[in-house]
């Protein structure tokens, strides 16, 4: 009955069941090659899926990358996902300041925060992280620069969808190297890459890996199988130089259990190898025409409501930017979809309520001790993932009735 567009879950008719089972079949019958695939693994990962993943960006030159560039890094896979990994870098690094860009990727900066860390959240425009601003802040640091830990920034930003030009990689990568040089120690860069894959606008220039600019091993790049494949086989990693960083990560998967189940991970190296390419770009298909028809319902119907949007370029999030109406939890408008309001004619009778629409309010996708904490109020993520076109036309359709509400609702 309810509509979710808040869940950041990828389309089941992405996932290429077929593909999977054969992928399954074809590992337990083959154990010369996939060796010991229902026992333990390690802690670095299947090197059969390391190597699939390394011939996987060269083939397709994924990133720019050469085997120059990548034959002086190490590719490591995670105990569970992306997400592991990015938990294991805030484990082994000492608390201090984490430059990223707001809006922000609330899942992993609040563990951040958890954790000890403090955020130096730096707006972005439609390029994504603003270098100008990053720079004033750094100014206005003085020595506390000495207490950056590390850059971490989502290539398409997870809530907004803006994809990191190449020029700003570039120029992340350059203060990095100068940070460092001053304080006489490495200050990492951690680009995340969750949909870099799902970059599907036509007319977007090619994305660039910041390992092409990084002179003093700096620069770590976050790649997951999730996105493209199934989420379910839990294959996220990490790409970059070898060292006490990466050897820390290393043993923290160890300390973990070791890395994604084996059977799982020689799985993914069978996918790789033999339907990759053309798997991403069925999926890369998929979610370009799901973003062409959510955003033109977005115009039609919220048009008049909408300060600005952003998204619909990459991965499956749109970010709306009204012009009045709020939609934080306690809003006219948040409290319409939840069928919350009170009244029996908009929420329907308690054992039977109306369809609910859920969406990410913008109270939760910024610092809140940031610049943008008011403008958030007015703001929501949007997926246009996991729901069919048809739920998504249904929720636009429920949206606006509750900006419609909205309007009359608030003083």
């Amino acid at each position: 009955v309810d509509i979710n567009l808040g869940v950041g879950y990828v389309n089941e008719n992405t996932i290429p069941r077929d593909g999977i089972r054969q992928a399954l079949d074809e590992v337990l019958s083959s154990p010369q090659k996939y060796r010991f695939a229902l026992n333990y693994g390690g802690p670095t990962g299947s090197a059969n899926l390391i190597e699939s993943i390394r011939r996987f960006y060269l083939e397709h030159r994924i990133g720019g990358l050469t085997e120059q560039v990548l034959s002086g890094r190490q590719i490591i896979i995670g105990a569970n996902g992306a997400s592991s990994l990015l938990e294991a870098v805030a484990q082994v690094l000492a608390p201090g300041l984490v430059v990223t860009a707001d809006p922000l990727y609330y899942i992993y900066c609040d563990f951040l925060e958890r954790m000890g860390f403090e955020l130096l959240a730096v707006p972005q425009d439609q390029q994504g992280l603003d270098i100008r601003r990053l720079e004033a802040i750094l100014d206005r640091l003085g020595d506390r620069q000495a207490q950056i830990r590390f850059f971490y920034l989502v290539t398409v930003n997870n809530p907004t969808g803006t994809i990191l030009s190449n020029r700003r990689r570039q120029e992340v990568v350059e203060i990095a190297h100068r940070l460092s040089r001053r304080w006489g120690r490495k200050v990492p860069v951690i680009f995340d890459l969750a949909y870099e894959l799902l970059i599907h606008d036509p007319v977007q220039e090619p994305p660039l890996s910041g390992l092409l600019f990084d002179e003093l091993g700096l620069v770590y790049e976050m790649g997951t199988l999730s996105k493209i494949l199934a989420p379910a086989l839990r294959i996220g990693y990490l790409i970059g130089p070898d060292g006490p960083m990466l050897q820390a990560i290393v043993q923290k998967t160890s300390d973990a259990g070791f890395s994604a189940p084996l059977v799982l991970q020689e799985m993914a190296s069978v996918l790789l190898d033999r339907c990759a390419a053309e798997q991403i770009e069925r999926v890369r298909a998929g979610y370009h025409q799901k973003a062409q028809k959510t955003g033109a319902w977005i115009q039609q119907r919220l048009g008049p409501y909408l300060e600005y949007t952003t998204g619909g370029q990459a991965g499956f999030y749109f970010y709306l930017t009204f012009r009045q109406i709020e939609t934080h939890e306690g809003s006219a408008f948040f409290r319409f979809l939840a069928r919350t309001t009170g009244q029996p004619q908009i929420d329907g009778p308690p054992e039977a309520k109306k369809p609910r629409v859920v969406y990410i309010p913008g109270q939760f996708c910024v610092h809140r001790h940031g610049e943008l904490v008011e403008q958030a109020r007015r703001q929501l993520r949007l997926s246009y993932g996991f729901e069919e076109l048809e739920r998504i036309d249904q929720a636009l359709r429920l949206m606006a009735e509750a900006a419609e509400y909205a309007e009359t609702a608030q003083p």
